[in-house]
């Protein structure tokens, strides 16, 4: 089953179970895959999905953390649990020691020896990851810290 026939029957049980903050995000999800859908006239692959995916979810983390910075503990909240919702749809993320050896891997196969070579092994890790759900920060980081 496609996620957007998915999503179409979450929306159905959420109207009907009256889970307004589900509703909305199921919503929210939709029309942006749709949107992806209109934009480049085909339907989206698992790569499109995810991609859509990490935008919202990046854009929620960043609005939960405005809404902190400003007091507004309630509306940060909320994009917490929009968040939640959203990362229920996502397949799993690969663990510590997946992403750790995953580096180990693209160090090597690409010869980077400093952090000026970060951006080749950067590409070599996330072609490693395709189709799952990665942080790319996360990545950064670790790999910042093997070759600095």
């Amino acid at each position: 089953m496609s996620l957007l026939a998915q999503l179409q029957i979450d929306l159905v049980a959420a109207m009907k179970a009256k889970d307004e903050l589900k509703l909305g995000t199921v919503r929210m999800l939709k029309t942006a895959l749709m949107k992806w859908k209109a934009d480049n006239m085909k339907e989206p692959d698992e790569t499109a999905e995810l991609q859509v995916m990490n935008t919202l979810l990046k854009q929620r983390r960043e609005s939960a953390d405005a809404f902190r910075k400003n007091g507004r503990e309630d509306a940060a909240l909320k994009e917490e649990a929009e968040f939640a919702l959203i990362e229920a749809y996502m397949p799993s993320a690969p663990s510590d020691e997946e992403i750790d050896t995953a580096i180990a891997e693209a160090i090597t196969s690409t010869g980077a020896t400093s952090a000026k070579q970060m951006g080749l092994v950067m590409k070599a890790v996330q072609a490693k990851f395709t189709g799952k759900r990665v942080d790319g920060k996360v990545i950064s980081e670790k790999v910042k810290g093997k070759l600095g």
